[in-house]
């Protein structure tokens, strides 16, 4: 798949959903559930293989039926064939959450971003994934760069440097809801557990905003937090937290932004999973 993309070519990876289809490709359990029922990844709460084991799921509509049944049909999809039963609970969860610093928010409002256009053709090495938040598209280069178009909540650009092993973000007409979400999604990448980033700075509109920080900075938070490490309990963030000398760490390049991550519990609706096959039913 990386390679279809280096080489200029859309690999059909993901939720692709159309008029009269609905296509999963080399996705997750874990990942077809948020889309069944329109959460978050850090809100499915089961076996680990959910977020490991992947396939490819395709699937005639119905007559009568409407794209925006896609989630309706996923879900009795998910039950039919894995035997999935789900209940949904709250649970507290362990988020970083940025904040305004105390010196104020030093970002640079821009415009309202442009809706996707869903007709529009792929332009090479570009994918289109249906989530939980709507149709994204993404950009993969060559050397490890591309472009994430989040619809209303922003366009981010990345790159990384293997020499310096650092990451840039370049984030416009970006939401701070969007820059959570950026943040969550780049953890997610850079592998080990997932930090979930929840907005609370209470900023509205759209903004631009770029950070350059280390890429192993995001496994030493998780550690200060108490998710990579078993048996360990949670600690506070601080700008103190070690990290890569190679490059600034992620709290230090949201300060240089006038802001802040602050470790937080927040109750969060979870679905929880009561019974699942690893193994689906023939076709």
């Amino acid at each position: 798949m990386v390679a279809a993309a280096q080489a200029g070519e859309a690999p059909k990876i993901g939720p692709h959903v159309g008029a009269e289809r609905a296509e999963y490709t080399y996705i997750t359990l874990r990942d077809l559930m948020t889309l069944a029922y329109g959460v978050k990844p850090y809100q499915v709460s089961g076996p680990a293989w959910l977020a490991s084991q992947r396939f490819d799921i395709v699937a005639k509509f119905p007559d009568g039926a409407v794209k925006d049944d896609a989630p309706k049909m996923l879900q009795a999809l998910l039950e039919d064939r894995f035997g999935l039963a789900v209940h949904r609970s709250s649970a507290e969860h362990p988020v970083l959450a940025p904040i305004v610093g105390r010196g104020g928010p030093k970002l640079k409002e821009s415009g309202i971003p442009s809706p996707i256009d869903e007709a529009a053709p792929l332009k090479p090495g570009e994918i289109t994934m249906d989530t939980a938040d709507g149709p994204t598209r993404m950009t993969l280069g060559k050397d490890g760069s591309g472009t994430v178009n989040m619809r209303s909540r922003g366009l981010v650009t990345f790159r990384t440097d293997p020499a310096t092993r650092t990451m840039h973000l370049d984030a416009k007409m970006i939401t701070m809801a969007g820059v959570a979400d950026m943040l969550t999604q780049f953890s997610q990448m850079m592998g080990g557990s997932a930090l979930q980033f929840v907005d609370r700075t209470g900023l509205g509109g759209h903004y631009e905003i770029a950070l350059d920080f280390s890429q192993s900075d995001r496994a030493n938070m998780a550690r200060a937090m108490g998710l990579d490490t078993p048996g360990a309990t949670g600690g506070s963030v601080s700008a103190g937290t070690a990290s890569d000398p190679a490059g600034m760490s992620l709290l230090e390049a949201v300060q240089t932004v006038g802001l802040k991550l602050e470790q937080r519990e927040a109750v969060v609706e979870q679905i929880v999973v009561d019974r699942v096959e690893k193994t689906p039913t023939g076709n």
